[in-house]
């Protein structure tokens, strides 16, 4: 096993969750998103999604919107400056591993 292997332990416990991750992927790649599409995008169910974006709007890594589209209200979100930062690190931690492990 390489050394590297030890850096699994460094990865940020407040994405690596698998649903934080998922949420973090999806809003990584576009500049916001309202709740019913990252619902759809990361298959979680609306009280596992809304807890899990309290949670990373409280460590700042996410900024949560609410709004009304005509009569409805809207829930949107968006990674933070911290947000973007902290999963392109993950990101690049994750992607060395599977370099080395492959």
């Amino acid at each position: 096993m390489p050394e590297s292997i030890n850096d699994l332990y460094a990865f940020d416990r407040r994405i690596h969750e698998p649903a934080r991750l998922a949420i973090m992927a999806v809003l990584w790649a576009c500049e916001s998103a309202d709740f019913k599409y990252l619902q759809g995008a990361t298959g979680l169910t609306k009280g596992n999604l809304s807890a899990q974006m309290k949670k990373l709007e409280k460590e700042g890594y996410l900024q949560i919107t609410k709004s009304f589209k005509g009569s409805y209200p809207n829930t949107s979100a968006a990674l933070t400056k911290a947000g973007r930062k902290a999963f392109e690190e993950y990101r690049k931690g994750y992607l060395k591993l599977a370099r080395e492990l492959s």
